[in-house]
């Protein structure tokens, strides 16, 4: 049992001896370093609830622990708050209890339980990942790894945007324009092949434009009537219809995309249990508008279209099916996500990892899903995001000035690379293990700096600063980390004896790493609870400083005590343990050496 959740127990049952009261809640929190204690039960709701002075109060409650419960060693008040300091026989009954433990923080899935499925990337088949994507899929692979830790059963998942006008632009560009390249001609990803022809379309476009606007039409009208925007809309209809050569040449761009996104997602190190693909959901949730009509969720309109009025709910009234019978996005979006339940019965909830811009989006499709009567949606969640920026400004597709997450990666390592040199801390590394740390680094980098940051808020990416190996980044942690395996593998002698209480005195600093070191679990469901890996970025952040500060504070190797030396390079170790557990729920690799 957690230290929280015995302390609360303990102070219940001195609520209910000393005061002859049900204590429902008991509120703990970390003590203020410039007190002393370990942990601080805040006084004041219990005035409520009995008549009395916070001093009298803390003090009471502050005896029976300490004369009745083997963790509380002595207490103080201040003001509305008590103080307790915990035993250090507690913190080294806990320590050997988990030092062994190379999942400690983790939980495993219940059975039978319900599974999560979380739904990230989603990219358009007319481009490659950019920067944008990075963070789409860093936030939604790493999310999917902390809900595992925390005990649910998850299913990662993504809908490629396969169809729609502009693939077809890709598709009609690179038949005007391409004679005949393929990925293999020109030596590049397929992804990116396609992707100059959507941007070689836009060009054409414009042209066009002007063009025609020379000849007389406004802007408004010249944008409509461009001939290359009038055959692209022809060639979805041919490919809605089935068009044999359409569909050839729409299956052979896309498999050179689909190619280039796997290369893309397994360099940066994100997976995927499902792929679901739109060409094939697009005509999905046709069938529950009419279950909806019929049970009066939705309503039809004298034109034939069909639309929820959602205004009672604070939003607006939204179409769901057009009056031709053509579905709109919202009604796709319906019909997929009842289709995962049907392919993955046990999904009792999704998470869509999403931009914030598509906020109302999701509002309007998961109160749908709860007017229709699907039990699930009730564990809907939009991760919502903000964007990515750089110092630059910003990135547009359509005009090629998107940074693409294949060159950021590359970058990235050629950055880890210069400063690694710099600093001069790869003697004796070959050249191949000098190109993996610089991948590691660079990645560890890149992953970090993004992660760190609450989803919500946006981001001003700054490669260089991003693999400073000082302050909080990612490269600064994995040096600490690196640190922690060289002082193990100069540790000659036997270390792996446990020892007892009466075996050592903990240092001050000893003492603020196991108590850091237990925050873990606690971190991984909060981190969970609230969809957040920067929770779990800046804990192994601060668990790293208070690392270095023990580091500088006491001789590890040095001690000229044994049962010192001994505990304290068990206890270096099990930090190294708990940095790699928490960077693998970042998706962040940890180097041996550095």
């Amino acid at each position: 049992m957690a230290l929280s959740q015995l302390l609360t127990s303990h102070i219940q049952e001195a609520a209910q001896k000393l005061f002859g009261i049900t204590l429902d809640n008991v509120e703990l929190q970390a003590t203020r370093r410039d007190f002393e204690g370990d942990i601080t039960m805040v006084i004041f709701p219990l005035l409520k609830l009995v008549k009395s002075n916070p001093a009298e109060l803390g003090n009471k409650i502050g005896q029976y622990l300490a004369e009745n419960t083997a963790e509380v060693e002595r207490f103080n008040v201040v003001s509305g708050f008590l103080n307790l300091v915990i035993s250090d026989k507690y913190y080294i009954n806990f320590f050997n209890a988990i030092k062994d433990n190379a999942r400690y923080g983790y939980k495993s899935a219940e059975a039978g339980g319900k599974a999560i499925m979380v739904e990230y990337a989603s990219p358009n088949t007319n481009k490659p990942l950019h920067l944008g994507h990075v963070r789409n899929v860093l936030l939604g692979y790493s999310v999917a790894e902390i809900l595992k830790a925390s005990g649910k059963k998850v299913y990662k998942t993504q809908i490629i945007n396969d169809r729609g006008i502009h693939i077809c632009k890709s598709m009609l560009a690179w038949e005007q324009f391409g004679n005949g390249e393929t990925p293999e001609t020109e030596g590049v990803k397929g992804d990116k092949l396609v992707g100059k022809y959507y941007v070689e379309f836009d060009k054409a476009y414009k042209n066009q434009i002007n063009d025609l606007i020379d000849n007389g039409l406004n802007e408004e009208e010249a944008k409509k009537q461009a001939p290359i925007l009038l055959q692209a809309q022809e060639m979805l209809r041919q490919w809605e219809a089935g068009d044999p050569e359409v569909v050839k040449l729409w299956e052979m761009m896309n498999s050179w995309v689909y190619e280039g996104f796997d290369t893309t997602f397994k360099n940066i190190g994100v997976d995927f249990d499902k792929n679901y693909y739109e060409s094939n959901t697009y005509l999905l949730g046709k069938d529950v508008v009419e279950q909806g009509l019929e049970k009066g969720v939705f309503e039809k309109d004298l034109d034939g279209s069909v639309w929820i009025d959602l205004t009672p709910d604070g939003l607006d009234r939204k179409i769901v099916l057009r009056s031709d019978g053509t579905a709109v996005y919202m009604t796709q979006d319906i019909g997929t996500a009842i289709q995962r339940v049907k392919d993955f019965p046990d999904v009792g909830g999704m998470v869509y990892t999403v931009g914030n811009e598509q906020d109302y989006h999701f509002k309007v499709l998961f109160l749908i899903l709860k007017k229709l009567g699907f039990s699930w949606a009730e564990s809907l969640y939009h991760l919502s995001y903000g964007m990515v920026d750089l110092p630059s400004g910003k990135m547009k597709s359509r005009e090629g000035t998107v940074v693409d997450a294949d060159d950021l990666m590359d970058e990235m390592m050629v950055t880890a690379k210069a400063i690694s040199e710099e600093l001069g801390k790869l003697e004796g590394y070959s050249d191949e293990e000098k190109e993996r740390l610089y991948k590691i680094i660079g990645l560890g980098a890149l992953k970090y700096y993004i992660l760190k940051v609450d989803p919500k808020k946006r981001i001003l990416f700054d490669p260089k600063e991003s693999v400073d190996f000082a302050g909080n980044t990612g490269p600064f942690i994995q040096y600490t980390y690196a640190r922690i395996q060289s002082l193990i593998r100069k540790a000659d002698f036997n270390f792996s004896q446990s020892l007892n209480a009466a075996d050592i005195n903990l240092h001050e600093k000893e003492k603020e790493l196991l108590k850091a070191i237990a925050q873990f679990p606690n971190i991984i469901q909060s981190a969970a609870d609230n969809h957040s890996p920067a929770l779990v970025a800046n804990y192994v952040y601060d668990l790293v400083k208070e690392y270095n500060s023990f580091y500088q504070s006491v001789p590890v190797l040095g001690s000229e005590v044994e049962n010192e030396k001994i505990f304290r390079v068990q206890l270096s170790k099990k930090v190294g343990e708990t940095i790699k557990s928490a960077f693998a729920l970042l998706g962040i690799d940890v180097p041996e050496r550095m």
